[in-house]
């Protein structure tokens, strides 16, 4: 989607620059425990920010909190330049429209078939039929999934599921795509599959991205490979150069640790870092 009247969000923010994602001082707790302390960082417009920590460190919380799904303890969100304190419940709900999710468990409908699932969205938003199916066709075929459009999530295996996920996140052409540990569960092959598919959406939509992994090859995989359009598959780029789009986020007991790009993480001297990305 471009920024036209259908986003003004967006057109404002690419009319005097901004970043698409910021934190500024964030907190939030629960019962009495603190998740996130004072996190800051920013995501720029067509930006790969990749989430690392161990578990517990707060990252799902974070992702939440971009979606406007909770609202923090103290400190400020900004989601396309406008700040989420000072929007109504219906203005977020329209600010979702512009960002697609994908969760770690998929979260698909099961009593409604693939295309169904895929094209739950643009039924919401009174979509003409035809167009909605034409979508739902068009995005199958980038994940690779036409054949599955009238099963069920049942009849899919985990890989598939995850596909299907992807299908209905981007099916909106959102500015913004949420990913929440996409490859969690899989086996190492069917992971790749994955990530090859998100190089693939980034490459061709430069769509801004926020992603949690676990999988510290999964992370560097998308830093150091682009998609080959014209062959269709992924490669590694030429001169073991890296992609410039991609930066890193690491979160330990919900704090920042590292807010920086590839070769900065690589090559950093913190004694924790070396341990976790070794």
């Amino acid at each position: 989607m471009t920024a036209t009247a259908e986003n003004p969000w967006m057109a404002e923010l690419l009319s005097r620059g901004g970043p698409m994602v910021e934190f500024e001082d964030v907190s939030i707790g629960f019962e009495g425990n603190p998740v996130l302390k004072k996190v800051s960082f920013r995501v720029e417009p067509g930006e790969t920010r990749i989430l690392l920590g161990p578990a517990g460190g707060g990252k799902s919380v974070l992702m939440k909190l971009v979606n406007g799904l909770l609202v923090p303890d103290s400190g400020r969100i900004r989601v396309f330049g406008r700040l989420l304190s000072e929007m109504t419940e219906r203005e977020i709900f329209q600010m979702r429209a512009h960002i697609g999710m994908v969760f770690q468990e998929s979260a698909l409908f099961d009593s409604l078939k693939v295309e169904d699932n895929v094209a739950y969205r643009l039924e919401e938003e009174n979509v003409d039929p035809k167009e909605i199916r034409e979508r739902v066709l068009e995005v199958l075929r980038f994940v690779d999934l036409e054949e599955a459009l009238e099963k069920f999530p049942a009849e899919l295996s985990g890989g598939m599921r995850r596909r299907v996920s992807i299908a209905r996140a981007i099916i909106g052409r959102p500015e913004l795509l949420l990913y929440d540990s996409p490859t969690a569960g899989l086996d190492p092959i069917t992971s790749s599959t994955i990530i090859e598919l998100l190089v693939k959406q980034r490459d061709v939509s430069h769509a801004t991205c926020l992603l949690i992994t676990h999988r510290l090859q999964d992370a560097f995989t998308l830093a150091t490979n682009r998609y080959n359009l014209r062959e269709n598959h992924m490669e590694p780029m030429l001169n073991h150069r890296i992609d410039p789009s991609t930066r890193f986020l690491v979160l330990n007991e919900g704090r920042v640790i590292f807010d920086g790009t590839t070769l900065e993480l690589t090559h950093t001297s913190d004694p924790w870092l070396r341990e976790y990305i070794e």
